[in-house]
């Protein structure tokens, strides 16, 4: 039995112990703006500050207060690359809600490694761990979540560990105060906090991280991490047995293109693959698409798909990388090894749909968020036009951006990051925890595109135009990430932020009665063949682009079992890393300018979730 371990480690559900916490009024005043039809509130919900193992070891001073502060619109002081903080940032825009996903494995190793009352502090692995410009703490520390059984330090916890577990108590505690104090308890609804944890299981130096997020202050005693539960079947059965009563929670997988295929690849672990698979789906409702280490949606090469312009945006491995035979590789965290068909998404989206006849359920029935995956304490930072780096000093100037990286961080295939869209009634921990729940959800590269995606049985043709168009499609349809008999039609809308769209696309993906997987992307609004266009050496947009896109598309061949969702594209723009290049004297710019499979234009994007068809 597992339950008497988890009790013993993790103790029964509870609130912070913080007494300025305890003090505040629990939130029971109705949000003053509250929409029946919704609206989109923009989030990041993966994001790291100092207290995470590899942002501290990265030069990250900021805090999870200061990322709070951030993120609500405060100027934060970055450290520049000699380690002194000097450089003053502001978020463009306030965010609406954000969970700051510290690293749950090694907390209250970095507690003790920070903080001198604790005997550990003067171990030689903290002394190594602090020594920023000649060691890396980053390696040392997440190597050891690369092992099937990770272990911990024991000149920093003791013998028996018990140290980095008390210390872990502790700083889970002021996560859970700090999260507290930054919601916004009034009517006026102006922010919304989570409390969360970054799960960082990296086994054969793949990707299998997942942010877990709770639905209020009623959270576990600690996080149950790669520590407790070595797989993600285990951290699911652990987040069942400690987050019980008023407990709520969520977990959100990673963005894949560093997995080698072992994120999404089924495995249910010799358990009832049904009742595995249906523990998966209702534990992970949504999925990273998008964030500062790249695209997963797509790879041309795999699944049919060749030659969609579309699915070489922002791709981390070269176009010559080795493809996975079949079973998943390793080594994909630090771009080593094969590219697998699941590490991209719109394969797991068609895996799910041959899961699901195979036995009985999908697992993969996920909505799309994006976020930063930031390493720097600043959330929402996704400024293409001033992007400061995510990861302390090794990425603080524009030599560090366009440089070598480390051994455990790259530097010129990064970007600066998406963010996560929710359409729900009010800006409230409920009504977004539901709206994730429910998948009604996007992600976006970065622009605040509005995106409002619906499914039917015949709409109006003239929709588009009418004033109560989001009511009919709300009665009379169904929203993103909805599971639904059948449908025929779509109703999608979505307008610019800072740069005209250039087109909405629809991607359709189905399985036949023999088993076959098949999928198909239309242009539905706007003009697939734009003359938009962007001078690479002044970054100066050319061509025409629209405002607003809208399309009622009906599906000239319905299909009986399958999903179907919306990508917007906007006009062409630089890429961060050539806006940088830019800054060089002629003929002076550092050899990385010149990377071949390296985007020098993009078309930054949104992603509705999928909206599901079938019994």
């Amino acid at each position: 039995m597992r339950t008497p371990l988890l009790i013993l480690l993790f103790g029964c559900p509870s609130k912070p112990t913080d007494s300025a916490s305890q003090e505040r009024a629990p939130f029971d005043a109705a949000c003053a703006d509250k929409d029946p039809l919704k609206k989109v509130l923009w989030g990041d919900l993966h994001a790291h500050s100092a207290w995470s193992f590899d942002a501290g070891a990265y030069g990250s001073k900021l805090t999870s207060a200061d990322a709070f502060a951030y993120a609500k619109g405060a100027s934060v002081v970055l450290p520049d690359e000699t380690g002194a903080q000097t450089r003053n940032v502001t978020i463009d825009r306030p965010l609406d809600f954000l969970g700051m996903t510290e690293h749950g494995e090694f907390l209250g190793e970095i507690s003790i490694c920070t903080d001198d009352r604790w005997d550990g502090y003067a171990s030689e692995t903290c002394q190594q761990w602090r020594n920023v410009e000649e060691s890396n703490g980053a390696f040392d520390f997440g190597v050891l979540m690369a092992a099937a059984e990770p272990s911990r330090f024991v000149d920093v916890c003791g013998e028996n560990g018990n140290d980095c577990i008390e210390a872990a108590r502790e700083r889970w505690s002021e996560i859970q105060a700090i999260a507290t104090e930054a919601d916004d308890r009034t009517s006026a609804c102006g922010f919304t906090s989570f409390v969360a944890y970054e799960y960082t299981n990296t086994r054969d130096v793949s990707n299998l991280h997942r942010n877990v997020v709770f639905r209020n202050e009623v959270v576990p005693d600690l996080p149950v991490t790669h520590f407790e539960a070595p797989t993600p079947v285990k951290l699911w059965e652990g987040l069942d047995e400690a987050c019980t009563g008023d407990c709520d929670v969520l977990v959100l997988p990673h963005n894949s293109n560093l997995s080698n295929g072992q994120l999404f690849t089924p495995d249910y672990e010799g358990r009832d693959e049904a009742e595995t698979a249906r523990l998966r789906a209702r534990m992970e409702p949504v999925a990273e698409i998008f964030q500062h280490k790249g695209d997963s949606e797509c790879r041309n090469g795999f699944d049919g798909i060749e030659n969609e312009a579309e699915c070489g945006f922002e791709k981390l491995r070269p176009p010559d990388a080795s493809r996975c035979a079949g079973s998943p590789g390793s080594g994909g965290m630090r771009l080593w090894g094969c590219v697998h068909r699941l590490d991209f998404l719109r394969n797991v989206l068609l895996e799910g749909l041959k899961e699901e006849r195979r036995v009985g359920v999908n697992p993969y029935r996920f909505g799309l968020i994006g976020s930063t995956d930031t390493h720097n304490g600043t959330p929402g930072h996704v400024d293409t036009e001033n992007f400061q780096g995510h990861v302390g000093v090794v990425d603080a100037n524009t030599a560090g951006r366009l440089g070598d990286g480390t051994v455990t961080h790259d530097t010129l295939e990064n970007n600066p990051g998406g963010l996560a869209a929710v359409w729900a009634e009010e800006n409230s921990r409920d009504a977004i925890f539901d709206a994730i729940r429910n998948r009604e959800t996007y992600a976006t590269s970065g622009p605040r595109i509005e995106l409002r995606f619906f499914g039917g049985n015949g709409f109006p043709e003239g929709l588009c135009e009418e004033t109560d168009r989001i009511e009919t499609a709300t009665t009379s349809g169904a929203p993103m990430g909805a599971h639904i008999d059948a449908a025929t039609s779509f109703f999608v809308e979505a307008s610019a932020d800072r740069t005209p769209l250039q087109q909405i696309q629809i991607v359709k993906g189905w399985i036949d009665s023999a088993g076959s997987t098949h999928q198909e992307v239309f242009s539905v609004a706007g003009d697939a063949s734009s003359d938009a266009s962007v001078d690479l050496d002044t970054c100066s947009p050319t061509g025409e682009g629209a405002e607003r896109l809208c399309a009622v598309w009906t599906d000239p061949e319905p299909i009986e079992n399958g999903f179907y969702y919306a990508r917007v594209l906007e006009n062409p723009t630089c890429r961060w890393s050539q806006r940088e290049c830019n800054t060089y004297p002629a003929g002076e710019a550092p050899a990385s300018c010149a990377t071949e499979h390296i985007e020098k234009a993009v078309q930054q994007r949104a992603w509705s979730s999928p909206i599901w068809v079938g019994d």
